[in-house]
Order: C-alpha cells, then structure tokens, then sequence
C-alpha cells in the first residue's frame, strides 16, 4: 500500500542500510541497527536541538537535557554524579523504571565487551561497582576520574535502560546478559515498541503511549523499509508512495534538491578514508602508504563520490597550528611524488592488493574504489575490488580487522579530537580497523581524553597525536562527508551524530 494511503498516522522510511540484530550491545550489530536503541529505549540524558541555517534541525552537544532522568547533580570534585529518575517511567509491560534497572543495563554495557564497553570506558565507566542503586528512584555514579566526557557519553545511544527483569526471565547461564533474547524481542520504556522486524525487509515501529521520556510522537506508526536499489528509494520518494528517504546518495541529494526537502549535513567528526592495513606486510612500509597518499585523485574522487557535498580534506597545510578535527591533510595528488615513495619503498616492482568495500555503502564507495584503483594502477599497485555484503562488512572491517586494504567512515559520537582517535587509532579499538598501534599516540589519547580542553597542555598533545597519524596514516583522509535525507510528506527530521534517525520528532503533512 502506498505511505500516502496508509494516513497520516503512519510514516514509511525507506534506506539501504541492514538492520542485523535489534541489540545495539550485542557484537557484530550493524550501524544501521542503532537506532532501535534510539528509538525503543530511554537513555538517563539526551542532547538538545538547534537550528542549522537554511538546513532544518541538528542535535546540539553543548545542550543536556534529561530523558528517563528527572534531575541530575554533580559533586564539587567532579567525581560523583547523582540521578534522580522520573517517578512516572514505566517499561512496556507496565513496571516501573527503577534505580535497579539503570544499574544492570549499565552493568551490562560495561561487561558485553566489544563497542558498547569500549564507549562507555570512553566517558570513564568501567566496571559495575561504579553503578550504585541508592534507592528505587536514585541512581550515583562513582567515576575513578572527572572527565569533560562523562556527561555526554551518557547521552549517546550506548547507556540505554533495559527492563532488567524480563531480561533476567530469558537469560542463562551461558547468557547471562540476555543477549539471544534482546537480540530480538527489545524490553525498553521507549517512545517507540517495535511491531514487527523482517530482517533484510522491514521494521515497524508503534507508539509508545505511556512515554515520558520526551514529548509524545506525534505519528503512531512508523515502518522502515529496507531497498538496496537507490534507483528504487529514490523513485518511491519522488512519487510519494513513502515519506523519508534515509541515508540517500549524494547523486540523488544534489539532483533531489530543486524538488523535494533535502537535507544534507556535514557529519561533524567523521572521515570517509583509505585504511592500508598494518597486518599485511606491504602496508608496514611507510612509503607505500605515502605513495599511496600522493596517488589518490581526491578532486575526482570528491566530485565522483560526493558529488560535492561535505567538505575536502586533501591539500592542508603541513605545520599544524590549531586543534581542529577532521582537518585538511598535507597530501595532495601528485603521481611524481607517489612513484618516489614507491621506487625507494621495499615493493619498487608493486604488489597486487584487495580493496574491500561495503555493498550497504556502495553509493560512495564504489565510484572511489574505482578511482583508487586506477590510481594506484599508476605506481604499480594492482588493486581488485572485493565486493561485501553489508550485513557482514561490520564484522570483517571492525571486528577481524582482516581486510588488507579497505574504505571505511568513523564518526566519533562526542565531538573532540581525543575521542576520535580514542576509537580509531588505539590499538584493539573497534574503529582502528588498520590494526595501527603507535606507542606515543597510546599514551597522549589516555592523557587527553579526560582532559579539560582550557587545560594549557590539551592543545600541544592533540597537535602532537596530528603530526604523528598524518605522517603514519593508518587513515589516509579522503573528505568529510554529508548525511542526507529527503522527505516528501514529512517533516521535523533532525540531524543526529550517530548518523541514525530518531523517529520520535518526525511528523506527517
């Protein structure tokens, strides 16, 4: 049926992302799937919302606002923070959301491994003795540090409050946090249930009536369709027949433009890169991956991939004179250059290579690995595209880290330089994709990011971790680039870091 038989209180989204599990915890769940985290579950803070001239609505990191938490205070020394919870909250079934569920999904988050402990240790929780139940509506946090990251980090999707014991009624003892069971069957007090999942075709999401988390949605019933084809979502929103196309390619958001509501927002601390990975020999030589700097087109590419959209990030210049991150390169296409890093490297004669993208992400990835190949073709660099199904690029890219040479697009969640390379450059983190340990920039991560940014010795570390990944490049930088969506028949949508969309604000016109 189509979205604009169905009325007004139903949206239909299209995107071509898969949803892989509906447990953001659990390993190997894809991006895409966070946003039942966002959409199902209550966290104890969210952000707020700002303006963003001439390009609708964005989430706004300076602005903290509560969500399942009523207040919240935070002691002199910056070591203890106490939430007091909205006493009207309840779980879908019916129960009341206490200090006890807080504890065990905190619990939980920090013990699962993988991502979602990795995120939280980033805003300094560790281990559950930090999570304490002082009583039914009071939930403390002992931080070992004070930390410019903790307030934050418990306002992105990670730290969501789980029904703990309908959990605790389908887990095991060889499943003790209920991940098989949340993996399908959520247990939030959310503003959104899911109805029914499909994987590979749809989710439904219904309204949650009894939320107080925010203001009440205002459409009942939200379905996200899952199209591979772009040619088919942007046909569908064109027509009408749904209302939000999530996630478009930059093609159609540039051609979309003149016709529909199109919204294209520069993903603030996110990278589209070239990762040469440090487990396979040929890329342990430092002037392979400076050849390889040197030999990308990144105009063509830019123009190709993005078709302008987001920003460059090619041509900087090489002293590094502030802490802005993602931030212009040294690097710029010149082929002498590149064929001098690869004459004098330890693979003058060339070497044949996969590069892996991900079918989920081909919009942008296959006309640049096409652009990279011929490059890199150039300096004697025999490049074959590996083609992978979204579904398990997750896994091979971040969690084996055995791709040799792969596309691949970070964004870090709280908007700091620190951050960022706490996820993509420390060794055995989820987004260090490139298998990439360097023992200075170990050590200047642990120490900036806890660390007020007017602190007078934050700013030459972050220069410092700069120089070191520029010259190393783990990451070779590409552009930064936009997350656009259309609508046609919606609207209120609102630009999100996490790069997931928060049905909660959509409306029907």
């Amino acid at each position: 049926m189509p979205a604009s038989a169905q009325g007004s209180d139903t949206l239909v989204v299209v995107t071509g992302a898969t949803i892989n599990s509906l447990d953001l915890h659990r390993t190997g769940t894809s991006r895409a799937s966070y946003q039942v985290g966002i959409n199902c579950y209550d966290r104890l803070l969210t952000f707020g919302a700002k303006e963003v001239p001439g390009n609708g609505l964005s989430y706004d990191y300076t602005v903290v606002e509560p969500e399942l938490a009523e207040s919240w205070t935070e002691s002199d020394d910056g070591m203890t923070l106490t939430f007091r919870l909205k006493p009207n909250a309840t779980f879908w079934d019916g129960r009341k959301v206490t200090a006890a569920d807080v504890k065990w999904s905190f619990d939980r988050a920090v013990s699962v491994g993988g991502f979602p402990t990795v995120q939280m240790k980033a805003g300094g929780l560790e281990r559950p003795e930090q999570f304490i139940v002082e009583d039914d509506e009071t939930f403390v946090i002992q931080l070992d540090r004070p930390s410019k990251l903790t307030i934050p980090d418990l306002a992105v999707p990670v730290p969501y409050i789980i029904n703990s014991v309908e959990a605790l009624a389908n887990a095991t003892e060889d499943d003790p946090w209920a991940l098989e069971y949340l993996h399908t069957t959520p247990a939030g007090s959310g503003a959104y249930k899911v109805a029914r999942w499909n994987p590979g075709e749809q989710l439904v999401y219904e309204r949650n009536d009894e939320w107080v988390g925010g203001s009440l949605p205002a459409v009942q019933r939200v379905v996200i369709r899952e199209v591979p084809s772009p040619a088919t979502r942007r046909a569908l929103i064109e027509r009408g027949d749904v209302q939000v196309a999530f996630d478009i390619p930059d093609k159609d958001a540039s051609e979309l433009a003149g016709t529909l509501d199109v919204f294209s927002t520069p993903v603030e601390n996110c990278i589209h890169c070239l990762c040469p990975n440090f487990a396979f020999e040929p890329f342990q030589d430092p002037d392979v991956r400076k050849a390889i700097a040197y030999a990308i087109p990144y105009e063509a590419i830019f123009k190709a991939a993005a078709f302008e959209r987001g920003l460059p990030l090619w041509g900087g210049a090489e002293e590094i004179t502030d802490i802005a991150w993602p931030r212009k390169t040294q690097y710029y296409t010149d082929l002498d250059k590149a064929k001098e890093h690869i004459a004098k490297s330890g693979h003058a004669d060339g070497f044949d290579v996969p590069l892996s993208i991900s079918l989920d992400l081909a919009s942008w990835m296959e006309p640049t690995a096409l652009l990279v190949q011929e490059a890199l073709g150039k300096i004697g660099i025999n490049v074959t595209i590996e083609k992978i199904p979204g579904a398990n690029w997750r896994t091979a890219v971040l969690v084996e880290k055995r791709l040799p040479l792969h596309l691949e697009n970070f964004g870090g969640w709280l908007n700091t330089p620190d951050y960022y390379f706490f996820w993509a450059y420390k060794d055995g983190h989820l987004f260090n994709s490139s298998n990439y340990r360097n023992e200075e920039i170990e050590a200047l991560v642990d120490a900036t990011l806890h660390m007020p940014m007017d602190d007078p010795e934050y700013a030459p570390q972050i220069k410092r971790m700069f120089e070191i990944a520029l010259d190393e490049l783990p990451r070779i930088p590409l552009y930064q680039p936009a997350l656009n969506v259309a609508t046609n028949g919606a609207e209120g949508y609102e630009f999100w870091f996490h790069r997931q969309l928060d049905v909660r604000v959509l409306k029907a016109v």
